[in-house]
């Protein structure tokens, strides 16, 4: 009599634990999206979203489906396609939600067209499948256990003052106001180089209302949390040992939470105030550190590149200048716009598209700013208002990252570093301390000393040069790009 052959595939599959299964779906995934988003989903509230929404809603998945095929013993035959299926499509949109933080409509067609050919075709090799989605999980770990060590062990001796800067006691008390408009190029290099833009409109509307414009002022580092975790440190921190390009350890918290800029106002009983139009600075929930915000956290999603909605910023702006009018103010305002070219490779327009992009933007962002300005000016004419960008535009390149790679052109280098740099002085006095205006490290030690009258904290500028993380075209490491000077240098920074 000859043996039934056993299907050994089918087999397992039944013997396979549905929580394995489950696991299997989302652990990849989300160890992918740690890896590559770390300190922006570092928070343990995060932690907390992701393993339900990664781990616990498949395996409750499932679960469920396990129970059906139980109580329902005709649909047994289908089981093993289901199961496929369902972990196919949960894998591929979890996939899909750590690319683009979103569910787009042609990427989840897709997903249910890939998953129902895995659960017609290959659902005998479900258990290859889940070994494979455990192996590639596993592998992940080699990138994320770096970044979380990098993390544990990071070092706050850097943001040390050198003097008793953050004792400084003011002698003037006008409100300030710090409007950063990403990506905004300075007057002295817009009209040349790769950008070649006529913006003398807005340059006018500047001076006419009192603010005296700083050619040739630079940023120290080339992105947005980069450049200012050092200028609200005063301090350099030449990337602290990491190399990703956008961010740095704790740069959040530094910027939102606690930093020796913050403090200062806080002592000299400031109220603070953090104004922006997205909330890419906000996404990992640091602990709020100003006074006043626009943003409640219970309005930002867990899963945001955090550009997907904007505010309007004179709504709040208008209801905190008429607030509190005893009391002097701080006001941090971000306009993200005119920003810069795309940062990946893979989604770049094009070096010109691109380029007529930032033209668009930056007409968006004069629009804004003009907006702003005459609000403040209303009512607070006496008010020290400095726009300072937190990096260049990039025009020239095809997309950001190209920053990366080793040149030597003069034009690109400016065009990454280059930002705006006007400031209206109260009574329209510029002191003479401002001709050490270069490089956003030192625009609050410069300002200190100004509100103080102490020109001690003088002695203790920092470098004025500018840095980059290099990649390619030379060994890997952080470079000064620019000199305190001015000039185009490569020298690497032993750290």
């Amino acid at each position: 009599m000859k043996t039934p052959v056993r299907n050994t595939s089918r087999t397992k599959i039944k013997e396979l634990p549905f929580y394995i299964l489950g696991i299997a779906t989302g652990l990849y995934p989300i160890l992918f999206y740690y890896s590559n988003n770390y300190s922006l989903i570092n928070s343990w509230k995060h932690l907390g979203f992701f393993i339900a929404l990664f781990i616990v809603v498949p395996i409750v998945a499932f679960f469920f489906l396990q129970y059906i095929f139980k109580k329902y013993s005709k649909l047994e035959k289908y089981k093993t396609s289901v199961f496929a299926f369902c972990n196919a499509l949960g894998f591929l949109l979890f996939i899909q939600l750590c690319l683009y933080a979103s569910l787009r409509l042609l990427f989840t067609v897709a997903c249910f067209i890939i998953a129902f050919l895995i659960a017609k075709f290959l659902n005998k090799h479900l258990l290859k499948i889940v070994v494979f989605q455990f192996l590639i999980a596993f592998a992940s770990l080699f990138t994320l256990i770096p970044t979380i060590i990098n993390q544990l062990s990071y070092n706050e001796e850097w943001l040390k003052q050198p003097d008793n800067i953050e004792e400084a006691v003011f002698t003037k008390r006008p409100n300030v106001y710090y409007i950063q408009p990403d990506g905004y190029v300075n007057f002295s290099e817009i009209n040349k180089g790769y950008y070649d833009i006529d913006n003398s409109k807005f340059k006018d509307f500047l001076t006419t209302n009192n603010f005296k414009l700083y050619p040739d002022i630079r940023s120290n580092y080339t992105s947005t949390l980069v450049s200012n975790s050092a200028t609200f440190s005063m301090k350099h921190h030449y990337y602290n040992r990491g190399f990703n390009f956008s961010e740095t350890a704790n740069a959040r918290e530094i910027i939102i939470s606690k930093n020796p800029v913050l403090d200062i106002f806080k002592n000299n009983n400031y109220k603070t105030h953090y104004l922006a139009e997205v909330s890419y600075i906000l996404n990992n929930f640091p602990k709020m550190g100003y006074d006043a915000c626009n943003f409640s956290y219970e309005d930002i999603s867990f899963i945001t590149d955090g550009f997907q909605s904007e505010e309007d910023i004179t709504v709040p702006l208008i209801k905190y200048l008429n607030e509190d009018e005893e009391k002097s103010k701080f006001f941090f305002i971000e306009i993200f716009k005119p920003g810069h070219v795309e940062s990946d490779k893979n989604k770049t327009l094009g070096k010109e598209a691109e380029y007529e992009k930032y033209k668009t933007n930056l007409k968006m962002s004069n629009e804004r700013l003009v907006k702003v300005i005459n609000l403040i000016n209303e009512k607070d004419p006496n008010g020290l208002i400095i726009i300072m960008a937190d990096h260049g535009g990039y025009a020239g390149m095809e997309y950001m990252l190209e920053v990366f790679k080793k040149t030597n052109d003069r034009d690109k280098l400016y065009s990454a570093f280059s930002t705006i740099l006007a400031i209206k002085w109260p009574d329209n006095t510029a002191p003479a301390i401002d001709k050490n205006f270069k490089t956003g490290v030192n625009l609050y030690r410069i300002l200190f000393s100004y509100l103080t009258d102490n020109t001690n904290y003088l002695k203790h500028l920092q470098e004025d040069a500018s840095y980059s993380i290099i990649d390619g075209g030379a060994p890997k490491g952080v470079y000064k790009r620019i000199d305190s000077l001015g000039n185009i240098v490569f020298e690497r920074v032993e750290q």
